[in-house]
């Protein structure tokens, strides 16, 4: 009676050449991901611009606790550091990318580090910042989850075709489709600016549009349709500085 064959695993250890969707750099820095079950092998294969990435995505989530302690205490200072750790995890976005590139540790972790960080920073913190400052009615939490989903839309884009998007000299992606998410940096600034004249709450700018009975939104919350929009546009093309 003839044997059935034995399964031939195919892990990433077991293979002996990359795939066709992976450089050879790549493929290396997947094998030493997985090859072995080291509870910090994840930490230990971090470099210094995965720590810089990872200080964008604190920032980012100080921001969204904080917009929560302003609504549990009413304090401005924690209104203050839901807007400013939101510039700050900029910083870090900024960095991470000319570190990795002057010490030459581009990699697919940092790639998908960066995304996540700032889908949290640049997509959900400014969606609860917004909710936090009044536009807080079904139709604006429709609003602002569709900006957020945009955002992670357009994340997954960039992840999925940087490889084939143009790339200059140093190796930077030349331009973006659609606008980067951090572009969201616009909407705290009017948020903070609103704030600083306290046009927030009820005083919101344009006030609340009915729909239909039951159903309205805040004007303000057009600004965030917009962005995502923007966000996700195919034929927007932004040089990349």
């Amino acid at each position: 009676m003839s044997q059935r064959p034995k399964a031939v695993r195919m892990g990433t250890s077991e293979l002996e050449a990359p795939p066709a969707t992976l450089t050879k750099k790549q493929f290396q820095q997947v094998k030493n991901l997985t090859r072995d079950d080291g509870h910090f092998n994840l930490v230990r294969n971090f470099n210094l611009a995965d720590v810089i990435t990872l200080g964008n995505g604190v920032c980012g989530s100080l921001s969204i606790f904080s917009s929560l302690r302003y609504v549990i205490t009413q304090d401005p200072y924690y209104l203050r550091m839901a807007m400013w750790c939101i510039p700050l995890g900029f910083t870090f976005d900024v960095f991470d990318g000319r570190v990795a590139r002057w010490r030459d540790t581009n990699s697919i972790l940092g790639q998908e580090l960066d995304s996540l960080a700032d889908a949290i920073s640049f997509g959900v913190a400014p969606a609860v910042l917004g909710f936090v400052l009044g536009m807080q009615s079904f139709l604006d939490t429709v609003v602002l989850v569709c900006f957020i989903c945009c955002g992670i839309a357009r994340l997954a884009r960039y992840n999925a075709t940087i490889a084939i998007l143009p790339h200059d000299k140093s190796g930077k992606v030349e331009y973006f489709e659609g606008t980067p998410i951090p572009t969201s940096l616009a909407l705290v600034a009017v948020l903070a600016y609103l704030t600083h004249l306290g046009k927030v709450g009820d005083q919101l700018p344009g006030g609340l549009i009915e729909v239909i009975p039951g159903y309205s939104f805040h004007a303000m919350v057009a600004m965030f349709g917009i962005s995502g929009t923007l966000m996700v546009s195919k034929s927007l093309k932004i040089p990349k500085l």
